[in-house]
């Protein structure tokens, strides 16, 4: 359980930084990986708790990430 644990964050916090390195966001780095780990984490918790999944632990890591960067409204802001 752990090492799902790590891997989630791990990925989670990649999944962040490339957003906004693609420009997918507009957020900023720390903000974006930050919004990540968050939605990560609360799938994670979701998982173990009432077992909810969609696949292996590394794509409900990567869906749970980019699902919050989406529901997140800071993606649709007005550019700058």
């Amino acid at each position: 359980m752990f090492p799902a644990l790590i891997g989630t964050v791990v990925i989670a916090g990649l999944v962040g930084y490339l957003s906004e390195r693609t420009g997918f966001t507009r957020n900023g780095i720390l903000q974006s990986v930050i919004i990540c780990v968050g939605g990560a984490f609360l799938f994670y918790f979701v998982r173990i708790m009432f077992g909810v999944s969609f696949g292996p632990p590394g794509m409900d890591a990567i869906l749970s990430s980019v699902g919050a960067l989406v529901i997140v409204p800071t993606h649709w802001r007005p550019r700058r």
